[in-house]
C-alpha cells in the first residue's frame, strides 16, 4: 500500500506545536491536585462524544451515571453502546494497533449485543447515505475488506510518516474501507487514539474525540474531501482536520483545571453591555459555540456579535483557545 496523501508543508510547524503542547500537558498533570479524576473525567467525556457522533441520545450526565453503574432511564441500546465503548477504551493498554486480531476484538467490545456480526468483518457490501438517501460513499467490496485492512496495518507498522500523520491517515482509511456493518466511526476514532497512545501515553486521556464531536460537520466534510469520485483518495484534508483537533484537545486538557469552576468574576459584568453579557452566558453554557449560532440565539446580525466579541477580547474577558476550526472560548 502506497502513501495515500500528499504532504502539507504546514504539518511540520503544527507537529512542532503539538510537541510543545505535550510538554505543557505533562506539566499540567504533574501540578494537578487529582490527575486520576481529571483523566477519568476526560475518558467519560470521550465515550459520550464518540457515541454521540453516531446518534447516541444519552446526555453527558447520563453517560457519567451509566459508567458509574447508576440507574439510568434511557433507551437500552444507547446505554449498551456507552457501556461497550467504555469497555473498549479500557483495553487500550493491551491492544496492538497493528494486529488485525486485536482490531476485531476491539470491534466486538464496541458492538457486543448490538449487532449480529460483532467482531467480524462484514459479509455484505455497504454504502453510506445522507439525509436525502443519496449515496455519498460506498465501502470496499466485502470480499476485499480483510486484505485491505491487513495491508493498511502493514503500512502503518512500516511507514516513515510521523505518527501524528500516520494515525490520522489510518483513521481515515478505516472509515474509507468501512470494514464492518456498524461501529466503523467508533473504532476508527478509537484506533487513532490507540496509535497515538502507544507513541505517547498522554494521548490515552486527551479529549480528541470530544473536539471531533464539537466539530462534526467539519469532520464529515474532511472525510468527503479526502475521497474522490473516481475512487482515488488523498486524505490530506482529513489529516489537516485531525491535527487541528489534536491541538485543540491539548489546549482543552491544559485549561480544564482552570475552567472547572466556570463563570467569571461577577464584578466584571458592571462594565458590559447587554449583548456582551449574553455572549458570556452562552459561552458559559457551551464554550465551543460558533459565532453564527450565537447570532441565531440572540437574534442579532453576525457582524454585531463579532464586534462585541472583539470588545470582550480587548477587555481581556474572553479569549479563543486553539485553532479557528476546532478551538473553543475561554472566560478568563
Amino acid at each position: 500500500m502506497n502513501d495515500f496523501f500528499t504532504y502539507n508543508p504546514l504539518w511540520h510547524e503544527q507537529i512542532g506545536k503539538i510537541y510543545a503542547l505535550l510538554e505543557r500537558v505533562k506539566i499540567s498533570e504533574e501540578q494537578s491536585k487529582d490527575v486520576l479524576h481529571l483523566r477519568r473525567t476526560n475518558r467519560i467525556l470521550t465515550i459520550g462524544s464518540t457515541t454521540a457522533i453516531e446518534g447516541n441520545r444519552l446526555t453527558v450526565q447520563q453517560v457519567f451515571d451509566v459508567i458509574n453503574d447508576k440507574v439510568v432511564f434511557a433507551p437500552l441500546q444507547d446505554i449498551q453502546e456507552v457501556k461497550n465503548t467504555f469497555t473498549a477504551y479500557e483495553q487500550i493498554p493491551i491492544l496492538n494497533p497493528y494486529s488485525v486480531g486485536d482490531f476485531l476484538q476491539a470491534h466486538r467490545f464496541i458492538t457486543e449485543n448490538l449487532i449480529q456480526e460483532s467482531g467480524q468483518f462484514r459479509t455484505v457490501d455497504v454504502a453510506v447515505v445522507n439525509s436525502k438517501r443519496e449515496v455519498i460513499h460506498s465501502g470496499a467490496n466485502f470480499e476485499q475488506v480483510q486484505t485491505l485492512v491487513s495491508e493498511l496495518f502493514k503500512w502503518g507498522k512500516t511507514t516513515d510518516a510521523h505518527v501524528l500523520i500516520k494515525s490520522s491517515a489510518m483513521h481515515f482509511m478505516i472509515e474509507h474501507i468501512h470494514p464492518f456493518r456498524d461501529g466503523n466511526g467508533r473504532i476508527g476514532r478509537l484506533w487513532q487514539t490507540l496509535i497515538l497512545t502507544k507513541w505517547n501515553e498522554l494521548f490515552e486521556w486527551l479529549p480528541v474525540e470530544t473536539m471531533i464531536y464539537y466539530n462534526q460537520e467539519k469532520y464529515y466534510e474532511a472525510l468527503l474531501q479526502s475521497q474522490h469520485k473516481d475512487g482515488t483518495v488523498d486524505c490530506r484534508p482529513f489529516v489537516d482536520f485531525m491535527l487541528d483537533a489534536i491541538e485543540s484537545a491539548m489546549y482543552q486538557y491544559i485549561e480544564s483545571d482552570e475552567n472547572k469552576n466556570g463563570g467569571i468574576n461577577g464584578g466584571l459584568f458592571g462594565g458590559l453591555n447587554e449583548t456582551e453579557k449574553e455572549i458570556i452566558s452562552l459561552i458559559k453554557e457551551n464554550q465551543h459555540i460558533k459565532v453564527f449560532k450565537m447570532a441565531q440565539i440572540l437574534s442579532k446580525p453576525v457582524r454585531t456579535v463579532e464586534n462585541n466579541i472583539s470588545q470582550l477580547k480587548e477587555k481581556g474577558i474572553i479569549s479563543r483557545i486553539g485553532s479557528k476550526k476546532t478551538g473553543y472560548w475561554k472566560i478568563n
